[in-house]
């Protein structure tokens, strides 16, 4: 198939994306706000307005829903400053600003977990699983669509229990491996739909479920289904991708005539929608047809036209099957030249792929750095295998890209040791990736057996790091400027963490973890751990000065420092991180949170090990959430010798 269509949960409340229909909507909005006095029909109208831009101007989604959340924070409209943040999210993420969209969605999900709303709650739960869906975090995803799925149950909410379960679906559809279990939430799903008549998500549901059967190649199921979504998207702008399936599954039938109305059709409905993609696809489909019924000329016809709507777009995958049956259509006709020709561009709309793959992933570490900067966004453990699939794809175009003779086959053999070079210096890079990612001997481990066995060390010291006031702080700056001012500060905790031997662990928006004594152990690390704390404490402390002589906003910074045993270890099979666990890593965020800005916590077990080399406060026993009194200690200063 050409691609599997997921809708997430909060996409089934966009307006539709009608040009006209919406600017009367944004101008009928605007006349109302102009006319209303501050109250709660403004903050709903702009909320409105702000939902109206969503797919055409989403910055202007986030413009108006800052402009409802301010007027509901005078008000104090909590249902309207949800929606605002709702709204503010959703501009963002039709930006691809991820982090800020998870930022809004989780105020949004405090506001309406205040109000007892759990049917907002849900439907957030459904949109950061989105996110992370898109950043190829398949665990993180499922857990929050797992999440919302119970909600939705025990409050007895058909409709987001329906897409809940579609969305899990959708997770376990990404891999062969988990078809059945795709099934099994779709096929869930799909009775309940039925019930309550929701024809967008029986649609959804049934095209889901009809892909992955024509990839097990049960054609017959899969037509079944294909036809059940037509029926459901009837008078819908969903029907081609509906027409364009059972379209495939004729082609794969043989049934070329059936196949050759199925994209027909498709193509006409796309055109009167102005639905490019769509078109595209059509075109593709029929060329394909055509080319295996042994109309050549036509199948070009069709797929050069295909090519022209494709290259505007800027659609490489659709490019991709056009340039492939271009040359396989050329060669057929023994027109070796064009053949030539667009096995060329086949190779480098290849390359184009894997580099805006490489650069997604790349996107994803950028998302990681303020959710989870640790967690690897690139499986590095497999990338030997898929540079060697990549030089064995090559060797295949090779091998079996022409039949015209073997003056072509050496042509293509300079262009194979050309991209062989070229591979060789992204293995080169990915080295140095999962380097950058995991420590050296685990990486090494892993390379070496495909695995790294967890490891139980008795001592560890384990710091925490959060910056108070941040969330204010953060809503008078620029997504960029906030960007920038964490990464500058993260990128200085690194150096100093590399500067005492502490192991990063990982960042979760604006906290920082790290641990001494790992993975190999040493006798100095609660000591390195509160030199550390010291100087990233005196850093935030020198940015504070400034940014107060400058007249600018600062935060501020609580660290705290525990010592005992942790396990420690790689997460997760597919996206690999080095992590740890245990009570001495919760009993370290405890210390942090049961601390004050810009003085480093201590435990008592830390206190034992460095109680010679600084002088320390004891607080006495502080209440810590979850572990009741605690010994802590504050750091006052190195004792000098």
């Amino acid at each position: 198939m050409n691609k599997l269509k997921y809708i997430f949960f909060f996409l089934i409340f966009l307006l539709p994306i009608i040009c006209n229909s919406q600017q009367k909507l944004i101008d009928s909005l605007g006349k109302v706000i102009a006319k209303s006095k501050e109250d709660t029909l403004r903050v709903n109208s702009i909320n409105a307005l702000s939902k109206a831009y969503f797919s055409t101007k989403p910055s202007e989604s986030v413009r108006y829903g800052n402009e409802a959340k301010n007027l509901s924070e005078k008000l104090k409209y909590k249902r309207g400053l949800a929606l605002s943040y709702k709204n503010i999210g959703i501009g963002y993420y039709q930006q691809g600003i991820y982090t800020s969209a998870i930022s809004n969605w989780d105020q949004a999900m405090a506001v309406w977990d205040s109000l007892g709303d759990k049917v907002g709650v849900s439907n957030m739960l459904n949109n950061e699983g989105s996110v992370y869906f898109n950043q190829g975090d398949d665990a993180k995803a499922l857990e929050l669509y797992l999440k919302s799925l119970k909600i939705a149950e025990d409050i007895h909410d058909t409709l987001r229990v329906v897409t809940a379960l579609y969305n899990i679906g959708a997770v376990y559809s990404n891999k062969t491996a988990t078809f059945n279990k795709a099934k099994e939430y779709y096929l869930r799903a799909l009775p309940l739909a039925i019930k309550i008549k929701d024809d967008y998500s029986i649609g959804t549901v049934t095209v889901n479920l009809g892909d992955i059967y024509f990839k097990e190649k049960d054609y017959t199921t899969a037509l079944n289904y294909f036809e059940e979504s037509l029926k459901a998207y009837e008078g819908s702008e969903n029907i081609p991708y509906s027409l364009n399936c059972i379209g495939q599954v004729y082609e794969k039938r043989k049934d070329f005539q059936k196949a050759i109305i199925k994209h027909q059709q498709a193509y006409e409905i796309s055109k009167k929608l102005d639905a490019k993609l769509d078109m595209t696809i059509s075109l593709l489909g029929l060329a394909s047809t055509y080319q295996q019924k042994g109309d050549l000329k036509i199948a070009e016809s069709y797929y050069l036209q295909a090519k022209e709507i494709a290259y505007n777009l800027h659609a490489f995958s659709e490019l991709k099957q056009v340039y492939e049956g271009l040359a396989k259509n050329f060669a057929s006709l023994k027109e070796f030249a064009n053949a030539y020709t667009y096995q060329q561009l086949l190779l480098d709309i290849k390359d184009t792929l894997y580099n805006i793959d490489t650069d997604k992933k790349l996107q994803g570490l950028s998302f990681a750095f303020d959710l989870e900067k640790k967690q690897n966004q690139i499986n590095l453990l497999t990338k030997d295998f898929e540079i060697q699939q990549q030089i064995t794809e090559k060797q295949k175009l090779i091998r079996n890209g022409f039949m015209g003779g073997f003056a072509i086959v050496l042509l293509f053999a300079g262009v194979f040791l050309a991209q062989r070079n070229r591979i060789s210096k992204e293995k080169k890079r990915s080295d140095e990736l999962l380097l950058n990612i995991l420590p050296e001997e685990v990486a090494e481990e892993l390379k070496a057996k495909g695995s790294a066995d967890a490891k139980l060390i008795d001592e560890v010291t384990v710091l925490f790091t959060d910056f108070k006031g941040f969330t204010a702080y953060s809503e008078k700056m620029t997504p960029k400027e906030l960007v920038k001012d964490i990464h500058e500060c993260f990128s200085a905790f690194d150096r100093i963490m590399e500067k005492y031997r502490m192991e990063k662990i990982k960042t979760i928006g604006d906290s920082y973890m790290a641990a001494g004594g790992i993975p190999t152990p040493n006798n100095t690390h609660p000591e390195d751990a509160v030199n550390a704390a010291i100087e990233v404490s005196q850093f935030i402390e020198e940015g504070k000065a400034r940014k107060i002589a400058m007249g600018l906003p600062y935060f501020e910074i609580r660290i705290g420092i525990n010592t005992g045993p942790v396990v420690a270890g790689i997460v997760g099979v597919k996206k690999f991180a080095y992590d740890i666990w245990g009570d001495t890593v919760n009993t370290a965020s405890r210390m942090e949170s049961s601390g004050e800005a810009g003085r480093v916590n201590i435990s008592g077990s830390t206190y034992e090990k460095v109680k010679d080399k600084f002088n320390c406060t004891h607080r006495g026993k502080v209440m810590a959430k979850g572990k009741g009194e605690i010994d802590m200690y504050f750091v006052d200063e190195m004792i000098k010798k």
